[in-house]
């Protein structure tokens, strides 16, 4: 199942699975958002079998006719992973790390894969990050690396959007560079993961006003998905819903020289093979 979320005519968030490429299938009367609740209540499980008995029935609309939300709704933790593909470490001069390198992204970042991405006041080094996303699909704590995929109920596109002055020049952690509001577009859909056959081997690319900058594949992992969900779970429990963005490979504007980042009217495609493609455009927050 590719789950989707969409915005009808007054604004509100519909439920939704792509049926095709092309076309959603409203979910609405399964009376559920795919939310912490959902996933944590054998949610898919039971998505699926109402869809069995009553797919054919459920209105669709074409997804070019809508503006899509985010695919899953806001998650308790954006967990992401730092550093974690070997030539990204090295384009930004520092060491690969020898233990995931963890920080957090504010939730009030989250935002629709397609739209607009504000680049804050004050910002002048607003950089972009195409990233392999997990969504947990059960409450997961002290997971072992060989159980680890079976307390995951999907994966998505996310551009871990990143303010690099704040994140580096100032003190403190991360977390400021990571957090502003737009920061996080996650979709067009979470893919279940019985549609994704190895999510340690997905190409995944993204594209700066049509070049592509960056264009690398999943396998280049230092620490691949199960090592990263059986380590964050001996720190925190993940909960349903709670999104872990795996890190970026190289590309981001902060690796060239000389460097570069968003400016207003920046275009941005990104994709990830088998979870669709995101397309922002950057405007400058007044």
């Amino acid at each position: 199942m590719k789950l989707a979320r969409y915005y009808d005519s007054n604004s509100n968030v519909v439920p939704a699975i792509f049926t095709d490429e092309n076309t959603l299938a409203d979910c609405s009367s399964f009376g559920e958002d795919w939310n912490e609740q959902f996933f944590g209540n054998d949610g898919l499980t039971r998505l699926a079998s109402f869809l069995e008995a009553s797919g054919s029935d459920l209105p669709s609309v074409a997804a070019a006719d809508v503006k899509l939300a985010p695919a899953v709704a806001r998650p308790s933790k954006i967990i992401c992973i730092g550093l974690n593909y070997a030539l990204h470490a090295k384009e930004s001069g520092m060491e690969a790390p020898t233990e995931p390198v963890v920080f957090f992204k504010a939730t009030s970042a989250w935002n629709d894969p397609n739209g607009e991405v504000l680049i804050p006041r004050n910002s002048v080094k607003t950089d972009w990050e195409v990233e392999l996303a997990v969504v947990i699909g059960k409450k997961a704590k002290y997971v072992s690396e060989a159980d680890a995929l079976d307390y995951v109920a999907g994966y998505g596109v996310h551009n871990d959007y990143s303010e690099r002055e704040w994140q580096i020049e100032k003190c403190g952690q991360w977390v400021k560079g990571k957090s502003a509001d737009t920061y996080a577009p996650f979709g067009p859909y979470m893919a279940t993961t019985d549609e994704v056959a190895d999510p340690n081997s997905l190409d995944l690319w993204l594209k700066l006003n049509g070049e592509k900058i960056q264009d690398s594949n999943t396998s280049d992992f230092i620490f691949n998905v199960q090592h990263v969900v059986s380590y964050l779970s001996n720190f925190m429990t993940l909960l349903p819903g709670d999104v872990i963005s795996t890190g970026t490979p190289a590309g981001v504007g902060f690796g060239f020289d000389p460097q570069k980042y968003l400016k207003a009217g920046d275009k941005i495609e990104l994709g990830i093979e088998g979870l669709g493609i995101q397309n922002q455009v950057a405007v400058q927050e007044a």
